[in-house]
């Protein structure tokens, strides 16, 4: 936004707006203006009231309560074209057309230039040129304006839609999630499109998912939870984390690193597919010519296949690194905890000891007795530490040692009762395979004891036929009425089974869930396993 704008008086002001839908709320008290020259970002959940706010805006629907002004006038929109006269345009998420109409014909619907002036016939000459300008700036076809409706893609439906609005004098364009449609090359153009009209004085407003989008080209963001406008930010002064933990309502890295590294995926994911659709494209066409394309096409897919494939094996190694160095880092921790700290504390014990059985004195006897009593309940609690930072059975006696004394121990503090089945054959197993299994019991009995309200927790881990280790972890709990998919565990606050399916997945196993019409949820995991040694 240029400097000048900022002392402009604001083209759109909202007051408390709202909306509601019989009992449903669906938009709350937001309120928020802008001046020209502005881009402004809306984000929020599904359902958090964006497309509300901008069909209130449009006209498609009427506020049950608050205002809307423009240049500081109260104003009534009770249509889209009340909008529209207005110059406020909105392209919606899935745009429609005059389907019986070509391109050109939907694209100059609304804004027909005459000649003469007012009184004249449709120019249409000098609306196609206009039309053929901004299309080009989306990198349309050529002919393109001569396409009938039926024959689009939903991309170039909306490509079509875009520039209906962009061929229009309007002083406020919105974008409700029309940009996803769009590939990743159009996207860029469209996005320097709205830098040159909003350096014009335009005022955008655009509801979408992508932050990288919003942060590359708007002033502000507003944030929608549940219909209500939760914060209004300076782009500039926040991040892209500050606003998805303002998004998903939290603040745990556990639930926000999730959704970050998923945002960020996908727009890496979207570009290259964007840099693959564009390489196949240029091969086919001259496919026909020039048959060595053919061998081409086939290397350099088979390339790209292999480049991301050794990717996906890096990642994998880089994952496997960090959680076997985290493991490393624990055994150090209680090594050193138990073998200097707890050893010390143990020798501070034994001196108040024999302070104690030579001091003639009662009360300070007794004193010194309460010192020592509580050196002994810190010594009982740093082993506890220790265990849970390296359960030192598993280093002496194994997996099935670790995992019958940690069941014990978890069952004596839940109140749940546990059953174990560790098969005999079993033996000992390397070492990430047998701590990354102790972690997964683990993470299955901690889930069980937070989630499950239950009274009996069930361990079996059996040697298969195949070179497989079994796992299964049960419950009789309040389970679920169907299995539960990973992509909503992380909103439910499961992060101990996203742990078990990262753990199982760097394993090379498999992870099911199981939903028993009685109740209790259980776990099956299956993981390839050498030899016991």
């Amino acid at each position: 936004m240029q400097d000048s704008a900022r002392m402009t008086p604001p083209l759109l002001r909202t007051v408390n707006l709202s909306k509601r839908y019989g009992g449903l709320s669906a938009l709350q008290g937001v309120s928020f203006s802008l001046r020209p020259g502005e881009v402004l970002g809306i984000v929020g959940r599904p359902g958090a009231g964006k497309s509300t706010l901008l069909q209130l805006l449009a006209g498609v629907h009427l506020p049950t309560s608050g205002d809307i002004q423009i240049d500081g006038r109260t104003v009534h929109l009770g249509s889209p074209a009340d909008a529209q006269r207005l110059g406020i345009e909105l392209v919606h998420h899935k745009p429609t057309f005059a389907e019986n109409l070509n391109v050109f014909q939907n694209i100059a619907l609304g804004w027909e230039i005459s000649w003469p002036p007012r009184i004249g016939v449709p120019d249409d000459f000098q609306m196609a040129q206009r039309a053929s300008a901004v299309l080009a700036d989306l990198d349309a076809p050529p002919n393109f304006l001569k396409e009938k409706i039926p024959n689009l893609s939903d991309e170039m439906r909306q490509v079509t839609a875009i520039a209906r609005v962009l061929c229009k004098a309007a002083r406020l364009v919105m974008f409700d999630d029309a940009l996803s449609a769009l590939g990743f090359q159009r996207q860029k153009k469209l996005l320097a499109r709205v830098k040159t009209l909003a350096a014009q004085g335009v005022v955008f407003i655009i509801a979408s998912d992508n932050l990288e989008h919003l942060f590359a080209i708007t002033d502000r963001l507003l944030v929608l939870y549940e219909g209500r406008a939760i914060a209004h930010r300076r782009t500039a002064d926040c991040t892209p984390r500050e606003i998805v933990e303002l998004i998903v309502g939290a603040t745990h890295h556990e639930q926000v690193t999730p959704v970050i590294w998923a945002l960020e995926s996908y727009h890496a994911a979207q570009q290259q597919a964007e840099e693959l659709r564009n390489t196949q494209a240029t091969l086919r066409e001259n496919l026909a010519a020039q048959d060595s394309l053919n061998r081409e096409l086939i290397e350099r897919q088979r390339d790209q296949l292999e480049a991301l494939d050794r990717l996906n094996i890096a990642l994998q190694d880089a994952h496997r690194r960090l959680l076997t160095e985290r493991e490393q880092e624990r055994k150090h921790i209680a090594r050193e905890l138990h073998d200097q700290v707890i050893q010390d504390l143990l020798s501070f014990n034994y001196r108040l000891e024999e302070a104690e059985s030579h001091s003639p004195n009662t009360s300070q006897q007794d004193e010194l007795a309460a010192i020592r009593k509580g050196i002994r309940q810190v010594v009982s609690e740093l082993r506890q530490v220790c265990s849970d930072l390296r359960p030192p059975s598993i280093d002496a006696h194994g997996l099935a040692s670790a995992i019958s004394s940690y069941a014990q121990e978890w069952s004596e503090q839940s109140g749940v009762s546990v059953t174990l089945d560790i098969d005999p054959r079993l033996g000992r197993l390397p070492e990430p395979i047998e701590l990354s299994i102790f972690r997964i019991v683990q993470e299955g009995l901690n889930n069980i004891r937070k989630h499950a309200s239950a009274q009996r927790a069930w361990v079996t881990v059996q040697r298969a036929e195949a070179a497989a280790l079994r796992v299964r972890i049960a419950d009789d709990g309040r389970g679920t009425r169907a299995a539960p998919n990973l992509a909503t565990l992380s909103a439910r606050k499961h992060f101990g089974l996203l742990n078990i399916s990262e753990r199982v997945a760097l394993l090379g196993g498999t992870m099911q869930f199981e939903s028993p019409t009685n109740g209790g949820l259980v776990l099956h995991i299956e993981i390839p396993s050498p030899s016991p040694s």
